[in-house]
């Protein structure tokens, strides 16, 4: 596997957005209230910001316990599934079942929310790409088309700056067709947990908040008519354009880290001799 893929493994409506401070439960059910009812609901977090992964629990548990859950979809993991478990299965056996992978997904982050939902006997299904896969669809171009000229070149601008400026301009159409790919995945995973939904229960999408974009991620690869929410979790301030999300709740930021630094570095280990 190359560098840039790695690191983009490891990494990246009708209404007017409504923003609002996080401030536990009470803000949670308010934005809840705001989005339901729906057939699928999409929470885009920052990937290193312990608040949103909270909030991910939080949004289970209660979803579960009114009996609103139909399913969980994870961007975290691929091809696995719960259904088979136990409602009192241990978290091994968990993670098993969704083939974790912890080098890529920390589970003490995303771990108990997983086991909030096998406890309330609600499946849990692996919603990425499979690694094996992903080399391939660089090269579909056909994956191009899935978005309209303005989202892709828009997808690719992300790319560039999610890889700090590092990647050569020949990789990033192929890079941004993986990213492309992952979220047909996920909207595939989703359409095949649709039909497990009674009245008044939906199927609930974890993932980072470009895959919850309205204009650029998921919802535009999921069958026509199919409801949609997605609720962005932000970390302190951010340029994300908040328009492409039906709501917009805010955490305290994240403590700063130099991703660039740490990917430039693997980036020149990485790099033939004399290629600079």
């Amino acid at each position: 596997m190359t560098a840039a893929l790695a690191a983009l493994v490891l990494s990246a409506c009708s209404h007017g957005p409504i923003h609002g401070q996080s401030h536990g439960q009470d803000a949670l059910d308010h934005t809840l209230a705001q989005l339901l009812p729906t057939q699928v609901l999409m929470l885009g977090e920052q990937h290193d910001a312990p608040e949103h992964q909270a909030i991910h629990q939080r949004a289970v548990s209660t979803l579960a316990a009114r009996g609103q859950l139909a399913a969980l979809v994870l961007e975290m993991t691929n091809g696995g599934s719960t259904a088979g478990l136990a409602a009192t299965a241990s978290e091994a056996q968990a993670q098993e079942a969704l083939q974790w992978e912890p080098r890529a997904w920390p589970w003490p982050a995303y771990g108990p929310t997983v086991m909030a939902a096998v406890r309330a006997g609600v499946p849990v299904l692996g919603g990425n790409l499979p690694m094996t896969r992903m080399r391939a669809s660089m090269g579909q171009t056909e994956l191009d088309l899935r978005l309209p000229p303005q989202a892709l070149a828009r997808q690719q601008t992300l790319i560039r700056e999610g890889h700090c400026q590092l990647l050569p301009e020949s990789q990033i159409a192929p890079m941004t067709r993986i990213q492309i790919a992952r979220d047909v995945q996920m909207a595939q995973t989703i359409a095949s947990a649709l039909p497990l939904a009674r009245p008044g229960q939906v199927v609930l999408l974890i993932s980072g908040s470009v895959h919850a974009d309205r204009q650029l991620g998921v919802p535009v690869h999921l069958p026509a008519g199919v409801k949609v929410a997605s609720l962005r979790l932000q970390a302190g301030n951010s340029a994300m354009a908040g328009e492409r999300f039906d709501q917009v709740l805010t955490t305290p930021a994240a403590p700063k880290k130099d991703y660039c630094a740490g990917l430039a570095e693997q980036f020149k280990r990485k790099a033939p001799p004399g290629s600079q």
